[in-house]
C-alpha cells in the first residue's frame, strides 16, 4: 500500500520529519507486500485506487467535489465482500500509521532529554521554576501535598481488540529495533522478514471482537498497563523530581519527594448501569489487582536483594537489622537457615530477602508467615535502608530500595483503590424498600451485597482498597444519606470506611451543587469523617453528560463556575476538597491535553491535588509505552505543582473577574443555540438516523450497554460515549464545537476575545480544543451524513454553527488556517484526514443500505463495524 507522506493541500503545509515518513513508507509497503499476496494485485489496486480519489478530493480546490463523487461511487460499486477487505486495509494502515507517530514521539521524547536544561512540561522543569519564583522552601512544600490520582475506567471506547494491541505491540517493538544502529546486515534483514511476519498477522487478525468482554476481561486487561508500565515508571517519575529538587546529592540522602501517586479504578466498581458488574465482580476484581501488586512488589524485593551483596564487614548491619533477622529465624528457622546459607556474612542481604518471601506468604495468604499490611513491610524496608544509611552505604540505602519503598507506598498491597459507582436512584428504590419491610427485590439485594463486600476487601486489604462511593447524578444530601442508611441495614453495625462521593453532573446539577454539599457537610456521617480524615473530602464533577445536556461551551463554564464556588465553599468550611475530574478522551467529553486543562482550573481548585479518569483507549495512549507513560505523569504532576502557585492562582483568579462578562455571554448564546438543536421535534429519532449510533450500541468495546435502560431510545438515557462516538464517525464531531460560533458572534468585540484568548488559561484551552475538533471534521462527507435523515433544516442549523464556528475561532486566535501553530497535531490530522475520507465513504454506502431495505443487512452490518473501527483509528480517538 502507497504510504508517501504528501497528498492533500492541508497536508502539504506540513514538513514530515524524515525519520517519520521513512517509518510510514516502510509499513505501508509491508501492507502492500501483504494485501497482494492475500488478494492478489486486484485487492491492491482497489485500495490503491479508493485512496487516490481521497487524496484528490483534497487537493485541488476546483475538482474536489468530482472526486469526492467519484470515491463514493466506487465505494458503493463493489461486492460487500470486496469492500470489507478495502476497509479492512485502511483500518489497519491506521494501526501502523499510528505505531509509526508514537515511535517518532518517542524517538522526540529521547532527543529532547539530552538538552542541558529539563525538557520542558516535566517536573523537574516544574521545580526549577517554582523554585526559581518561590523559593526552595516553598517548593519542598508544594511538593510534600503534591497527590495526582489517575483512576482507570472501562467505559468503552476502546474499539480495538486485546489481540490487535498486542500485535501492535509487537510491530512498535521491531520498529524501535530498525533504529539500533549496532545491527549488521543479517541482523536487519531478519528484523524486516519478522516486521512482515507480523504485519501479516494484524491483517489476518479478527478486527472485531467475537463476543463482548465481561468486567473481568476488562480487569485483565487493565492489568498489562500495570505490569508492564505502571509498576516501573512511576518510581523514575519520582526518582526525576528527587533530582531536580536534590541535584548530585539525589540518591545518596534521604528522599525529599513523597510517593505523590495513587491509582483508582472503576473496573469492576463501576455498576452504574451496567448489570454486568456484581458484588462478586468486585470481589474477584480486588483479588486479581492484589495478585498482580503483590507478584510485582515480591519480584522487585527479590531483585534487589539478589544484588545486594554488601558484606557485614564493610556495611555492618544495624542492631534493628539483626534484631529483625533474629526473630524471624526464631518463628521460620528453617526459611532464615536457608537464606543466611545462601547468603554468607550478608545481612541486609537476608533481611530484604526474608521481606520478599513474606510478601510471597502475604500473596499465597500464608498467614504465618505474611504481612499484615504494606505498612508492616514499609517499616522492615526503611529498617535496612537505614542500617545501610549508618553504615556508609547511602547509595544502596537511597537507590534502588527507596524505588521498592516507593512502589509499596503508592500501590500498598491492592494496588488500585476500587471505587464503586451506582445512580442515586438505585439507592432510592433500595432505601425504600428497606425502610417498607417488604421482601427485596434483585437490584437492593445486590447494593446491599456490594456494601458488605467493600467490609470484606477492607478487611482483608486495608480501608484504602476499597472505601469510595461515587452516587451517579447526585440531587441533594438524601442522596448521600442513602448510602449510609444501606450500609448500616446491610452490615448490622459492622465496620466499613465509606466516602460517600457526590458526583454532580447535569447543568441543573452543577448549578446548585453547593446547596447540596451544605447538606451533606451537615450529615453526621460526613461530620465524623471528617474528624477521622483531618477534613478532607472529594466531590465528583461530570464533563461528559453536563457537555450532552447543555453544550460544549456552557458545560465548560459551568464546571468552571462550579470548580470556583466549590473551593470557595471548601475554604468556609475549613475542609481540604479534592475536587474529582470525570473527562473523557474526546474532546466532547472534557478531553484534550491533561496538563494545559489543569492550568486552565478554577482558581484554588487544584490546591495540589488533581484526580481524574483515564477512560478507555486512553489508558493504552497514554500509559501503553514507558516512555510516553512517563511524560504524560510528570506533565501532569508539573502542572498541578505550577497550578498551585500563587502567581499561577492570582493569574487566573484575575483573569476570571476581567473576562466574567464575556463568559455570560458565550454562556446565553451558545446554550441557546445549542438547545434549539437537541429540542427540535424528532430530534432523538434523527440523529439515530443519520449516525450508526444503533450499529455503535451493538459493538462488542466493553462491558457496559450504551443506554442506562436498555429498552430506551431517549436522548435522556443515551450515555455520553456513543453520543461522541456517533458524531464522529460521521466526522461532524459536534459535541466538540457546536455553539462556540453563535457565542463568539454574540461577544462581538474582536479585540477583547483576542485579548481573552492570550490572557485567560480557560478560554485559550477551550478555544484549543474547539480548533482541534473542527480540524477531525469533514464539511463535505459530514453533509452527506446529515442527509440521510431528510431534515434539511436540521442540517443547515449544524453546517451553518459549523462554519460560523470555524470563522470566529480563526479571527480569535488570529490563525490562517486550523492548527497552523501546532505543526505536529496540524500534520497528524492533515496527513489522516483524506484516509479517514475512504473509510466514511465506505461507512455511507453500509449505513445507506442498512437504512433502506437491503438483503445483505447482516453484511452490510459487518462492513459497517469494520469501518467504525477503522475511522477510531483514525481519528485517534472514540468517545
Amino acid at each position: 500500500m502507497s504510504s508517501t507522506a504528501t497528498g492533500s493541500r492541508e497536508a502539504a503545509k506540513f514538513d514530515v520529519p524524515d525519520a517519520l515518513r521513512a517509518d510510514v513508507r516502510v509499513l505501508g509497503d509491508a501492507l502492500g507486500t501483504i494485501l497482494r499476496e492475500y488478494g492478489g494485485q486486484s485487492l491492491l489496486d482497489d485500495v490503491e485506487q479508493l485512496r487516490e480519489l481521497a487524496i484528490a478530493a483534497h487537493r485541488e480546490e476546483a475538482a474536489a467535489a468530482e472526486a469526492s463523487a467519484e470515491a463514493e461511487e466506487l465505494a458503493a460499486g463493489w461486492p460487500v465482500a470486496r469492500a470489507e477487505d478495502v476497509a479492512r486495509a485502511f483500518t489497519v494502515y491506521f494501526h501502523l500509521v499510528n505505531v509509526a507517530e508514537e515511535r517518532h514521539r518517542i524517538r522526540a521524547l529521547q532527543e529532547a532529554d539530552q538538552a542541558e536544561r529539563p525538557l520542558s512540561g516535566t517536573i523537574a522543569a516544574a521545580v526549577l521554576e517554582v523554585a526559581k519564583l518561590h523559593g526552595p522552601a516553598q517548593t519542598t512544600r508544594l511538593l510534600s501535598g503534591l497527590e495526582f490520582r489517575p483512576v482507570l475506567t472501562a467505559h468503552p471506547t476502546e474499539a480495538r481488540r486485546r489481540a490487535v494491541v498486542t500485535a501492535i505491540r509487537r510491530i512498535a517493538e521491531l520498529l524501535e529495533r530498525r533504529d539500533d544502529s549496532r545491527l549488521g546486515a543479517s541482523e536487519q534483514l531478519e528484523t524486516q522478514r519478522r516486521l512482515l511476519e507480523e504485519v501479516d498477522v494484524l491483517w489476518r487478525t479478527a478486527q472485531l471482537r467475537a463476543q463482548r468482554p465481561g468486567p473481568l476481561d476488562e480487569v485483565r486487561t487493565a492489568m498489562t498497563v500495570f505490569d508492564e508500565v505502571l509498576f516501573r515508571v512511576i518510581p523514575q517519575v519520582y526518582r526525576r523530581a528527587e533530582s531536580a529538587l536534590s541535584g548530585a546529592a539525589a540518591g545518596t540522602q534521604p528522599a525529599k519527594v513523597p510517593a505523590f501517586m495513587r491509582l483508582g479504578s472503576w473496573i469492576g466498581g463501576d455498576r452504574d448501569g451496567n448489570p454486568h458488574v456484581t458484588s462478586a465482580v468486585t470481589r474477584q476484581a480486588m483479588s486479581i489487582q492484589a495478585e498482580h501488586v503483590l507478584r510485582g512488589i515480591e519480584n522487585a524485593a527479590t531483585r534487589i536483594g539478589r544484588a545486594l551483596t554488601v558484606d557485614a564487614a564493610t556495611t555492618p548491619p544495624s542492631a534493628a537489622v539483626r534484631r529483625l533477622i533474629d526473630d524471624a529465624g526464631g518463628a521460620h528457622p528453617e526459611l532464615v537457615r536457608d537464606l543466611v546459607v545462601r547468603s554468607p556474612n550478608e545481612p541486609h542481604r537476608v533481611a530484604l530477602l526474608l521481606a520478599a518471601e513474606r510478601v510471597r506468604a502475604t500473596r499465597k495468604r500464608n498467614a504465618n508467615l505474611s504481612y499484615a499490611s504494606p505498612v508492616d513491610l514499609l517499616a522492615d524496608l526503611r529498617t535496612i535502608q537505614s542500617s545501610l544509611a549508618a553504615a556508609g552505604a547511602s547509595r544502596p540505602a537511597y537507590g534502588e530500595l527507596q524505588h521498592l519503598i516507593w512502589q509499596v507506598e503508592t500501590f500498598g498491597f491492592h494496588l488500585a483503590e476500587l471505587e464503586v459507582r451506582q445512580h442515586s436512584s438505585a439507592h432510592a428504590v433500595a432505601v425504600a424498600e428497606v425502610r417498607a419491610g417488604r421482601q427485596l427485590s434483585e437490584g437492593t439485594e445486590e447494593v446491599l451485597s456490594t456494601l458488605r463486600v467493600m467490609a470484606q476487601i477492607q478487611q482483608r486489604y486495608g480501608a484504602d482498597a476499597c472505601r469510595r462511593y461515587v452516587v451517579s447524578f447526585t440531587r441533594s444530601a438524601d442522596d448521600v444519606a442513602a448510602v449510609h442508611e444501606l450500609a448500616r441495614h446491610a452490615l448490622g453495625g459492622r465496620e466499613l470506611v465509606l466516602d460517600v462521593v457526590p458526583l454532580f453532573e447535569t447543568g441543573d446539577d452543577l448549578a446548585r451543587c453547593i446547596d447540596v454539599m451544605d447538606g451533606v457537610i451537615s450529615l453526621p456521617e460526613t461530620k465524623r469523617r471528617l474528624s477521622a480524615t483531618g477534613r478532607r473530602m472529594e466531590v465528583m464533577l461530570g464533563y461528559s453528560d453536563s457537555a450532552k445536556d447543555i453544550g460544549p461551551v456552557s458545560a465548560t463554564l459551568a464546571l468552571y463556575d462550579a470548580q470556583a464556588r466549590l473551593a470557595a465553599w471548601a475554604t468556609r468550611h475549613a475542609v481540604t476538597l479534592t475536587l474529582f475530574h470525570g473527562r473523557g478522551g474526546a474532546l466532547g467529553r472534557g478531553g484534550g491535553p491533561a496538563n494545559r486543562a489543569v492550568l486552565a482550573q478554577a482558581p484554588g481548585s487544584v490546591a495540589r491535588r488533581f484526580k481524574v479518569t483515564e477512560q478507555g483507549e486512553v489508558v493504552f495512549a497514554r500509559y501503553g509505552d514507558p516512555m510516553i507513560a512517563r511524560r504524560h505523569m510528570e506533565q501532569v504532576a508539573a502542572a498541578v505543582l505550577l497550578a498551585s502557585t500563587p502567581a499561577v492562582e492570582e493569574r487566573a483568579r484575575h483573569a476570571a473577574a476581567e473576562f466574567a462578562d464575556v463568559a455570560a455571554v458565550l454562556d446565553k448564546a451558545a446554550r441557546e443555540v445549542y438547545l434549539q438543536l437537541v429540542h427540535a421535534d424528532g430530534f432523538a429519532d434523527w440523529f439515530a438516523t443519520v449516525t450508526p449510533i444503533e450499529e455503535i450500541g451493538s459493538l462488542r468495546i466493553g462491558s457496559r450497554p450504551a443506554r442506562r435502560e436498555a429498552a430506551s431510545t431517549s436522548l435522556g438515557d443515551l450515555r455520553a460515549i456513543p453520543w461522541v462516538f456517533s458524531w464522529a464517525q460521521t466526522r461532524v464531531n459536534l459535541p466538540g464545537w457546536f455553539g462556540l460560533g453563535t457565542g463568539l458572534v454574540a461577544v462581538g468585540d474582536l479585540s477583547l476575545l483576542r485579548r481573552a484568548y492570550a490572557s485567560w488559561p480557560l478560554f485559550t484551552v477551550m478555544l484549543e480544543n474547539v480548533e482541534m475538533s473542527l480540524a477531525k471534521t469533514d464539511r463535505r462527507i459530514a453533509e452527506r451524513y446529515l442527509e440521510l435523515g431528510g431534515r434539511p433544516e436540521l442540517t443547515a442549523l449544524i453546517l451553518d454553527e459549523h462554519a460560523r464556528t470555524t470563522e470566529q475561532v480563526l479571527a480569535v486566535t488570529d490563525h490562517s488556517r486550523l492548527l497552523e501553530d501546532r505543526r505536529v497535531l496540524g500534520r497528524a490530522v492533515a496527513l489522516r484526514n483524506p484516509y479517514v475520507d475512504a473509510l466514511s465513504y465506505l461507512q455511507l454506502r453500509a449505513l445507506r443500505g442498512l437504512r433502506g431495505d437491503s438483503a445483505d443487512e447482516s453484511a452490510l452490518h459487518r462492513l459497517l463495524q469494520l469501518t467504525v473501527n477503522g475511522v477510531a483509528a483514525g481519528l485517534q480517538n472514540t468517545g
